[in-house]
């Protein structure tokens, strides 16, 4: 399956498809297919087809950068380019395009939006977010991540409204939800939630969460809850209308419940972990939900990789046999594959165990802030550091590629 946005096309952290992966690596790691420089940042990659889209940046030409890959050799197929001078800021690019394989939608990190042809880089359509919605540009530039709905591209803006709804076609917009309550952009992505029933998008910002009808824009809810200096992840769905609400700086990790009562909608306390410093939290990643538990990067012990139950009890971690930091993480094939983010070791973890059991490991990247999340499409890796981008194999080499699509993945 395709990988075309943040988190995956269902962006929930999970890679689905036929191809069966390796369970162990050689001591050099997996093979490397390819690999291309890249410019300072943490932006992943999105993958349609045989096309690898990467938001980059050039500081020799002062140029921010949509470019578009072969999957297959790392060929540089077409680079869209823009003249914006950008002070690194902890790195320079945050955020990963979103595309439905005709337009590609990036969001350059002054909060400029551009819609591209997918098959040249021809630029179609931008709006200036900080003009159009007076929307402030996050510290650290932005993080988010555009989400396409249908025919329609949604992403918070903050200023003037809370979000919108776009045509993504033409960047008309459909709809826009006032911000009577001034909500600022955090650098967290906007996720497609069913609660009763009812499709709706929940957002993240440093104020608490909000909950916007998918249809009409309506703010349906919202959640009150203190986060401190910047949120990065977002929110996360853990089934009959909770929701998961976390991020750094000592801020407290809650599940908020979500329901509709006779036609209105109410957000309330259903569980507050332990406040920090004992209470775990996820600084910069938004955790992933399996076997009915929670697994994520985060502390009460800073960089533990860690299993929690869905109230927020520590299950496992991966206490002295591993740290990583801030890094990165996708679940696939049943395995977690993650990256240390202060040295860029990659680490194969069994998802299906309950306790930490890693299954290999690998130092192909370099430290520091290694935080970019993998992204896994039919038997490839990408993973990147500050300076390169790898493709790497991990398919298993004793299943026959024949039989691949009748495999079941996860």
């Amino acid at each position: 399956m395709d990988w075309p946005q943040f988190r995956g096309a269902l962006r929930d952290g999970i890679a689905r498809g036929g191809t069966r992966l390796a369970r162990t690596w050689p001591a050099e790691g997996p093979k490397v297919l390819w690999e291309t420089q890249v410019g300072q940042g943490y932006s992943a990659p999105s993958v349609v087809g045989d096309r690898v889209f990467l938001n980059d940046y050039n500081e020799d030409t002062n140029e921010w950068l949509v470019r578009c890959l072969s999957l297959g050799t790392g060929e540089e197929l077409w680079t869209y380019k823009v003249d914006k001078r950008i002070r690194p800021n902890h790195s320079i690019t945050r955020s990963a395009p979103s595309t439905d394989g005709g337009f590609v939608f990036a969001i350059d990190p002054k909060c400029e939006l551009h819609c591209l042809d997918a098959r040249d880089g021809g630029l179609i359509w931008r709006k200036n977010l900080p003009r159009l919605y007076d929307s402030p540009i996050p510290p650290w530039y932005n993080g988010q991540c555009p989400l396409i709905d249908g025919d329609k591209l949604i992403l918070a803006t903050g200023g003037n409204a809370v979000m919108v709804a776009l045509d993504k076609a033409t960047g008309e917009p459909v709809w826009k939800t006032p911000n009577t309550d001034e909500y600022l952009l955090s650098h967290s992505s906007v996720m497609p939630v069913e609660i009763d029933g009812h499709r709706q998008y929940a957002y993240l910002t440093l104020k608490g969460a909000v909950g916007v009808d998918a249809a009409s824009g309506e703010m349906l809810w919202s959640f009150p809850w203190k986060f401190n200096t910047a949120v990065a992840p977002s929110p996360l769905d853990l089934g009959e209308g909770r929701l998961l609400l976390t991020s750094g700086y000592n801020a407290q990790t809650v599940v908020c419940q979500v329901k509709q009562e006779d036609g209105k909608w109410t957000a309330t306390e259903a569980t507050a972990f332990q406040p920090p410093p004992r209470g775990w939290n996820s600084e910069v990643h938004t955790p992933i939900v399996h076997r009915g538990n929670i697994y994520g990067v985060g502390k009460t012990k800073r960089g533990m990789w860690t299993c929690l139950d869905m109230e927020g009890n520590e299950l496992w971690t991966s206490g002295r046999q591993a740290t990583f930091g801030m890094g990165g993480y996708v679940l696939a094939d049943g395995m977690f594959i993650a990256l240390d983010g202060k040295t860029g070791t990659l680490r194969l973890i069994d998802a299906e165990a309950d306790e930490y059991t890693q299954l290999a490991e690998a130092k192909l990247l370099s430290g520091p802030d290694v935080w970019t999340p993998p992204v896994v499409v039919g038997g490839k890796l990408l993973v990147r550091d500050l300076g390169k981008l790898l493709c790497l194999d991990i398919s298993d080499p004793s299943v026959p590629i024949a039989s691949t699509s009748a495999t079941s993945g996860q």
